[in-house]
């Protein structure tokens, strides 16, 4: 498929942008020209990778001309004010998630893309991913009747890579409501296609050393019906990537025998400024950029199950398995060339050929909903209530 390339720029040369790295590399539909960033090191780099401009603030690549789009990859409690920087100058955007903290900031973004003309997406999360697209699929079909449970479970090591003292904060972001819970309430409101109607949560600190929220359990009424729950720990024991073959979530094979290495690395580590250290040293500029090569698998996000009145819908790493009233079997989805590229499949369908976003704004402020109400229900022991959620565009 032939694309006209989208102009991109990059809002923050972190984490984010190194794991979309590989796919903006290799994607036809995109061209990298521009970034911003604070590190002077990572702005080098990336004039040396990209041959494109650098700035040292978001607000100077948002007025770069030759910027048509721009990918924000900042720290999330910054998000609102590079889109709306974004949009104050004609930029159409793409927030990574969680588009922000606050409901109210994730209004604002949106109103300011309304105002401005412009669209605005929410990404990456693993809803992108083509195993759940084709149970989403499968499900729109009625290939194997109604919709009616949705299970979803994901234990990694998520809290014990290295952090920065923030990340260790749920006030600013922290923690794995945030930026994990993202992903599962995604996947899970894809698959179930309609608005959540209320829920009930519980979340878990099992760590006082590490003093955020490492692990939860969520239990999800849609209005449609279908019910769904939600579990995920990130305490670095159990690892459910067990259940899909020993792939992980980017797609890669794993070694199962090295188990416990995150811990381990963690104990090394002498003070929050050493560990503060080791972080950054994972960052555009200071860690080697990985050669481009094929995914030999999908990205997943642990065991989901989507059970229907015909069958159960499993998403894995190579396809969709199908466990039907007379037969078990595999519908193979082949990986592809390039790494998450429905990301920028749906950039290009939206910015170009002018349709409607799944990872709209809108769809992104209903995700952010559903998370901030797993800590409320948490908090206050109570079924929470939704009133931001959207269907399926």
């Amino acid at each position: 498929m032939k694309y006209r390339r989208l102009r991109l720029g990059v809002a923050g040369l972190g984490r984010g942008f190194m794991l979309m790295l590989p796919t903006f590399r290799q994607h036809p539909g995109v061209e990298l020209v521009a970034a911003a960033d604070p590190r002077e090191i990572a702005r080098t780099q990336f004039e040396r990778d990209f041959g494109g401009r650098s700035y040292a603030c978001v607000e100077d690549l948002a007025a770069d001309p030759n910027v048509e789009m721009i990918y924000v990859a900042t720290p999330h409690q910054l998000h609102r004010a590079h889109v709306e920087l974004a949009a104050a100058h004609g930029k159409h955007v793409m927030v990574e998630k969680p588009m922000a903290l606050t409901l109210d900031d994730c209004a604002a973004m949106i109103t300011a893309a309304q105002n401005a003309g412009v669209a605005l997406m929410v990404g990456h999360s693993h809803s992108f991913d083509a195993p759940f697209l084709k149970v989403r699929d499968l499900i729109e079909r009625g290939t194997y009747g109604r919709l009616r449970m949705v299970t979803a479970l994901n234990f990694t090591d998520f809290l014990y890579r290295p952090r920065r003292p923030e990340e260790l904060d749920t006030a600013q972001g922290g923690g794995v409501i945030f930026s994990q819970a993202a992903h599962q309430v995604d996947i899970v409101r894809l698959i179930a296609g309609g608005p959540v109607e209320s829920l009930n949560a519980m979340t878990g600190m099992l760590d006082p050393a590490r003093r955020t929220e490492g692990a939860y359990q969520a239990q999800l009424r849609f209005e449609n019906g279908t019910f769904a729950s939600l579990t995920y720990s990130g305490y670095a024991h159990f690892d459910s990537d067990e259940f899909c073959g020993w792939v992980g979530e980017l797609g890669q094979q794993r070694d199962s025998s090295e188990y416990g290495t995150a811990r381990a690395g963690l104990a090394k580590l002498t003070s929050q400024d050493a560990e503060r250290a080791l972080k950054e040293t994972r960052t555009y500029g200071l860690t080697p950029t990985p050669a481009d090569k094929a995914p030999s698998h999908h990205n997943h996000f642990g065991l989901v199950i989507a059970s229907c009145e015909e069958a159960d819908l499993r998403p894995t790493p190579q396809g969709v398995m199908i466990y039907a009233n007379d037969r078990r079997e595999l519908l193979p989805i082949p990986a592809g060339h390039v790494p998450r590229a429905g990301v920028i499949d749906e950039m290009v369908d939206v910015v170009i050929h002018g349709q409607t976003p799944t990872h709209s704004g809108e769809w992104g402020m209903a995700t952010l909903e559903v998370c901030r109400a797993i800590l409320e229900s948490a908090a206050r022991r109570e079924t929470i209530h939704l009133q931001h959620q959207t269907r399926l565009a």
